[in-house]
């Protein structure tokens, strides 16, 4: 039976290994160029999984892990590539969508497949009001910050923070305060992936607040909204055995 995979693109971090283990895998398997891939091969850690995700291609990504972090990569193993490739599990995540208006009246869009979050930008704690769709539910939270995360990234910086982790295939987000200060220890909240979150910044000349889509900041902001982006499908390939839901099940009993 003829493999969908057959055409594969191969692309790698800056990082020595990434490159050492592409020019391996191209040795073996040729290279295509990225308009005339079935799928990607994306060689490096999270941070350039989302990168290549990011790119929008339509195109399964399969990571094998040569970074730091490898949560969304796959083991890296030269051989029998094509047939791994073949028997992978597929993922379908659905990225967050930001807009968010800076101080001098600029409105940034941009898209997060794992979080957008809040981070105070000076020495004073931020004052955030939130509301969920146009309702207002929190008048003032005072704290270091705040994260609306996806299923696929509950487990990066939502954890950290003491978050949930959230089955992938759920249709909610989780809500994350960091470090809050007032409501004292408030423990964020579960929101259907429907919802509509708007933070809008008190106080804002005293407590400048910046706002983060997977790593790309704007500051300082007036307010930020995120809301799913179902229309947005990203598809990312894991071993059997291996694939996002197992992980993020293991990562609850670890």
């Amino acid at each position: 039976m003829a493999s969908q995979y057959n055409h594969i693109h191969f692309a790698a971090s800056s990082a020595e290994g990434a490159q050492e283990a592409m020019a391996e895998l191209v040795a073996l398997y040729g290279q295509v160029p990225r308009y005339a891939a079935d799928v990607i091969v994306a060689l490096g850690g999270d941070g350039f999984m989302l990168q290549c995700l990011h790119e929008g291609t339509g195109l399964p990504v399969y990571g094998m892990n040569r970074g730091s972090v490898g949560f969304l990569m796959n083991d890296f193993v030269a051989e029998n590539l094509p047939e791994r490739l073949e028997t992978a599990e597929e993922a379908v995540i659905n990225p967050l969508s930001m807009k968010a208006e800076t101080e001098d009246g600029v409105l940034h869009e941009a898209l997060a497949i794992n979080e957008v979050s809040l981070l105070r930008a000076g020495p004073q704690a931020a004052k955030l009001k939130i509301s969920i769709n146009g309702k207002v539910r929190m008048q003032e939270l005072v704290c270091d910050g705040a994260i609306v995360s996806t299923p696929a990234g509950s487990t990066a910086y939502n954890f950290s923070a003491h978050g949930p982790i959230l089955p992938i295939g759920s249709d909610v987000l989780a809500l994350t305060g960091i470090a809050s200060f007032r409501p004292r220890r408030w423990q964020g909240a579960i929101l259907p992936s429907s919802a509509v979150v708007r933070f809008d910044v008190l106080e804002r000349a005293k407590r400048p607040v910046m706002a983060d889509a997977d790593s790309r900041s704007v500051k300082p902001v007036k307010w930020v909204e995120v809301r799913s982006e179902p229309e947005i499908a990203h598809r990312i390939l894991f071993d059997p055995g291996h694939g996002l839901e197992e992980r993020l099940m293991r990562e609850q009993f670890a």
